[in-house]
């Protein structure tokens, strides 16, 4: 239970200009970017609620998509499909989700990562820790640089058998991650979501307005691909 549980869901960083003139021209991804901040405000208000509860933590690090951004309703991204999932199933969790729209890996480890930690207070870990990051790092080259190290020392600070998703991207630094995943996942140290391999093998009809961000749809896949890596591992009683 952490009940002064104090976290921002919104990004530190302006709105870029090359999305900002895309917003401007185009109206699927002015619809898209419109969600940013009442999804942010929506994710605070829940996990306030959350973290003063008690009973079994789920705690999602992460992006957009983590965010639920595309989805028609913040509960409606893969994270949110999930946990309803997972309630139906009988397990009574609460969920706390730090996604931040744009974030990249330095986000989790600058303000996801000690946001985790305050949420576990000595001897009461979270019972799931979700992991989806790093697609905003693939896809602007000067974010590429240093992506494996920043990787590795995420990986480093996350708790023994985090659940973390790979990159299906077919970048260099994506196929590093991925191999470096699959190590650890094979030693014991972290439960892989492989996207890569078991991700939607088209997004046709799966995309929002902007054409990249999932839809529910979309999303719905993203949330059975974790489901069967969780229930692969065994982490849900």
């Amino acid at each position: 239970m952490a009940p002064d549980f104090d976290y921002s869901n919104r990004s530190e960083r302006p709105r870029g200009p090359v999305l900002s003139a895309l917003s401007t021209a185009f109206p699927g991804v002015r619809s898209v970017q419109e969600q940013v901040l009442p999804y942010a405000v929506w994710w605070e208000s829940h996990n306030r609620v959350a973290a003063a509860g008690g009973g079994p933590l789920w705690v999602a690090l992460g992006d957009s998509m983590t965010q639920g951004i595309g989805a028609s309703a913040p509960d409606l991204g893969w994270v949110g499909q999930l946990s309803g999932r997972l309630a139906t199933r009988g397990w009574d969790h609460r969920l706390v989700n730090l996604g931040v729209n744009g974030a990249r890996v330095e986000d989790v480890l600058d303000r996801q990562l000690p946001a985790l930690e305050a949420l576990e207070p000595e001897g009461s870990p979270a019972a799931l820790v979700t992991v989806v990051i790093g697609s905003n790092d693939v896809v602007v080259g000067r974010h590429r640089r240093g992506l494996v190290e920043r990787f590795t020392a995420m990986l480093d600070r996350l708790p023994e058998g985090a659940v973390v998703s790979n990159l299906p991207n077919p970048q260099r630094e994506a196929r590093a991650v991925d191999a470096m995943l699959h190590e650890r996942a094979a030693a014991g140290r972290l439960v892989l979501v492989d996207m890569r391999r078991d991700g939607p093998r088209s997004w046709r009809g799966r995309l929002a307005s902007d054409k990249f961000h999932p839809n529910d749809r979309g999303y719905a896949d993203m949330a059975s691909v974790v489901e069967r890596a969780i229930d692969r591992a065994d982490l849900i009683a």
